[in-house]
């Protein structure tokens, strides 16, 4: 099944009173439906969830993405929080962990370049730098570090394309991102959304125009 929730113009979902359906509906799959909502109620899940519900609807349009952080890791009882974040974003790094700091929390920060490790031990021929020596990303020492180091929550700040992924698959607790990394856009992605259909559609075409 095709699922194309992106064109939908019915919105049922949203709906109390449900009318008719879309053929590919996700909701039309019941038992998928009902087998995922059982997972808000397990133990390891739903405290999390219902707190991060509510922290949407107390901070809705008020608070910026940076206090939703906070005030969620206040409320689960977070004291200890971890920062995985791009080297090119250091300056943004070091404010974000003093406005974390300041606000009472206890914060273990690793830079994706930990370790030093020239990119080509890892099998990697492409280089931004051709000719220096460029250290690789170590996303999945970064999730090990910040392990080690005890954190009870994990943020990413501007972690590379993939490399995210790989953070969040060996974080050892749950993670969310702070931002994404996107130089083209001043790391506001969405603006090429915006933008679509003027100065940025030429940019959002591939090469040989298949996927």
């Amino acid at each position: 099944m095709i699922y194309t929730c992106d064109s939908c113009t019915a919105r049922e979902c949203s709906k109390e009173i449900k009318g008719p359906l879309p053929d590919n509906c996700p909701m039309k799959n019941s038992l998928l439906m009902e087998s995922s909502f059982s997972e808000y109620l397990n133990e390891e899940n739903h405290d999390f969830y219902v707190r991060s519900s509510e922290i949407e609807a107390l901070g809705y349009c008020e608070w910026p993405r940076l206090r939703e952080i906070m005030e969620f890791s206040r409320m689960m009882g977070y004291r200890h929080l971890g920062l995985a974040f791009c080297r090119g974003l250091s300056e943004e790094a070091r404010i974000t962990c003093r406005i974390l700091r300041q606000n009472g929390f206890l914060v273990s920060s690793v830079i994706c370049k930990a370790g030093g490790i020239d990119k080509t031990e890892a099998g990697i021929s492409a280089k931004v730098h051709e000719g220096e020596f460029e250290s690789m990303c170590n996303p999945v020492a970064q999730a090990r570090f910040l392990e080690d180091a005890g954190t009870e929550f994990n943020i990413t700040l501007g972690l590379c394309v993939g490399h995210d992924s790989l953070f969040y698959k060996y974080s050892h607790v749950n993670a969310t991102a702070f931002a994404v990394k996107d130089r083209v856009t001043g790391h506001n992605p969405l603006s090429c959304i915006y933008l679509s259909r003027g100065y940025m559609r030429k940019r959002l075409e591939m090469s040989d125009g298949k996927a």
